[in-house]
């Protein structure tokens, strides 16, 4: 897995591509949020489109990161996840979970209201 990651409109936005699943890229996106919100980011933008795999390790990663900001009073949008990543959220049951969004623009809009 490889992610990039940047602030934009107080929004932290994780590019994910690859196969997210778990191990040692769980903790760097762990890390990567726990260092956007000590500089107060409360909305992440997760973009999933790049997302070949996730297996429940990275299903896990995932919940952190939501716990994580949702606990500050944050929120975490997945933006543009594949068909196979869409039919796991729902199959979870964690499109009702995360918001899913197709554009930053999007989220960013919705973290304001």
């Amino acid at each position: 897995m490889n992610f990039a990651q940047e602030i934009k409109s107080n929004a932290l936005i994780l590019r994910i591509s690859g196969d997210l699943i778990g191990e040692d890229s769980g903790t760097r996106l762990v890390g990567a949020v726990n260092d956007a919100m000590s500089h107060k980011v409360l909305v992440c933008i997760i973009d999933i489109s790049g997302l070949r795999y996730i297996n429940s390790s990275g299903i896990g990663v995932l919940i952190t990161i939501l716990t994580k900001f949702r606990n500050k009073g944050g929120e975490v949008y997945l933006m543009k996840p594949s068909e196979s990543v869409k039919k796991l959220l729902i199959l979870t049951k964690l499109n009702s979970i995360f918001q899913v969004v197709d554009k930053e623009e999007e989220a960013i809009s919705q973290s304001k209201q």
